[in-house]
């Protein structure tokens, strides 16, 4: 039996716009079921390991009047829960699961006795929901609002979310929809299910950056299909980070940007199915946040990785200098930063990055060649780009040893690119003896994009160097303020240029390893 598809879309939505929600727009002209809503009680079960979670499962029983609903939900596939979910429902008789109902094939873990007898309510939700039938376009999509929490024991988070799911007809007007009800209510995309918002509770300390989940492709998939499935992990990996990037915390903004970066990748990799003119103001977008995202990286670098280790904590010197203004510099570019993320174009761009993965002018193309390349199938498509790619760093690495800082840049992003097409394609060729050369393939490539990424640092603070010579911020007050900069910042480029041979040396080293490797798409 296969599951039911859920086409869901959430949003959160600052409590304090709720009635503006509700009184003007599509929502003001649909009928609510229910003047005062729904009391919604859910309790969620897991093991005291969480291995329903382990396995990317939630299993809940909620209360709906005189009702009891069992539910499980599988993640699908991406690591992300987006747009699609797996889903199973069933009437059952008490407050405790019935787990011979699950009877799928890919809800193994649940027929284990040993889960079975360990399983126990780990914490539970309690909402208000107000539901709408709205028509959009010549579909039907279900409007919940929820407004309530999730508790844990003495722990609780606060829950105020829209929720929709298309009912009937096109994923289109749904995402349609969305952005019209989020013209006046400064809404976000959120990638956390009440499960997620759950689940974090019982762990302990503050949100923690998310790294890239692994990407779930099969052989036989198309290249369309590939291409969302591998979009929309990309782009929960940047939205799941803004939180933590707004708290402060630097690796959120560092896996923020490699979501972004991801995410452009995939664009390239997929460019013959992306053509069109919607897909290059998306491109545009993005170019956009990453130029507001990437000062403050860059910062963070120099200070803790070049600047710091050399003042070694010292006071009053040349070098504690220059750590001071980076410091203040470091600040001024995380206030961009965190300006950006927490913006309403920021907001709009991830509403419209969803609406275009999903179904965007993009999946709609009437070109043959276009349409052709959209059903080819991904082994056959990721073997071609593959070789490729890695044709191409073979040549360009040939004359490392020869190549200036901007050409070992540009090989460098060849390089990025082609393990982040390794990582998406990884699932396109399973077989044994390919998966253990895409290990040797993915581990070669990392050496020589971390010894290539070592030599660019040092271009990238030499320039940094070099602009704080330049820029006379002292407002004209004392020559020997700019004196001493300068002086540090040569101490710095000459610290930098005695690594240069060391990681050149290091970096050859790499690219004659990664170009034993065999491929593993063979």
């Amino acid at each position: 039996m296969s599951a039911p598809r859920e086409i869901e879309l959430k949003l959160e939505v600052p409590p304090d716009y709720l009635p503006r929600l509700t009184e003007g727009g599509p929502l003001k002209r649909a009928t609510p079921a229910g003047r005062n809503g729904t009391r919604l009680v859910s309790v969620y079960f897991d093991t005291d390991k969480l291995k329903l979670r382990e396995n990317g499962l939630s299993l809940r029983v909620r209360r709906i009047g005189g009702r009891l609903v069992q539910t499980v939900k599988r993640e699908n596939g991406t690591g992300a829960v987006l747009f699609a979910r797996d889903e199973w429902e069933h009437d059952i008789p008490t407050r405790q699961p019935d787990l011979d109902a699950m009877r799928d094939k890919g809800l193994g873990p649940l027929r284990k006795k040993k889960l079975r007898r360990t399983l126990r309510p780990v914490f539970e939700t309690r909402v208000r929901r107000k539901v709408f039938d709205v028509q959009s376009g010549d579909s039907k999509v279900e409007v919940a609002i929820d407004r309530g929490s999730v508790e844990a024991g003495r722990k609780s988070s606060p829950i105020c979310e829209l929720e929709l799911e298309l009912k009937q007809g096109r994923p289109a007007d749904l995402f349609r929809l969305a952005k019209t009800l989020a013209q006046d209510v400064p809404m976000r995309l959120a990638v956390e299910s009440k499960a997620d918002r759950g689940y974090a509770l019982l762990g302990k300390g503050k949100p923690r950056a998310v790294k890239a989940a692994p990407v779930a492709l099969a052989p036989d998939l198309d290249a369309r299909s590939a291409f969302q499935i591998i979009a929309r992990a990309c782009l929960h990996q940047a939205v799941a980070n803004q939180p933590v990037m707004l708290l402060g915390d630097p690796d959120g903004l560092h896996q923020m940007r490699v979501g972004l970066r991801r995410l452009r990748a995939a664009i390239s990799l997929f460019s013959n199915l992306l053509g069109d003119q919607q897909t290059k103001a998306v491109k545009a977008e993005l170019k956009w946040i990453m130029g507001e995202l990437g000062p403050a990286r860059e910062l963070e670098i120099f200070l803790t990785r070049v600047v710091n280790p050399a003042a070694n904590g010292r006071r009053g010197g040349q070098l504690a200098v220059l750590a001071q203004e980076l410091q203040r510099r470091r600040k001024t570019a995380l206030a961009r930063a965190r300006t950006a993320a927490d913006s309403d174009r920021l907001r709009t761009l991830c509403l419209d990055l969803a609406a275009w993965i999903e179904a965007g002018d993009w999946t709609e193309s009437s070109d043959d060649l276009v349409q052709l390349h959209q059903q080819q199938n991904i082994a056959l498509a990721a073997a071609e780009q593959l070789q490729r790619r890695r044709k191409k760093i073979v040549k360009r690495g040939r004359n490392l040893a020869r190549l200036d800082g901007n050409d070992r840049h540009r090989l460098r992003i060849d390089v990025k690119k082609l393990r982040y097409a390794a990582e998406f394609f990884a699932g396109a060729f399973p077989r044994k003896k390919q998966a253990k050369r895409w290990r040797d393939f993915a581990a070669a490539l990392e050496r020589l994009q971390d010894a290539l990424g070592d030599l660019n640092d040092i271009r990238v603070h030499e320039q940094l160097s070099e602009q704080f010579v330049e820029r006379d911020e002292s407002g004209g007050k004392l020559q020997r303020v700019r004196t001493r900069k300068a002086f540090a910042a040569g101490r710095l480029s000459g610290r930098e240029e005695a690594r240069l041979a060391p990681l050149m040396h290091e970096a050859r080293q790499a690219y004659a390893e990664f170009t034993k490797v065999k491929p593993f798409w063979g």
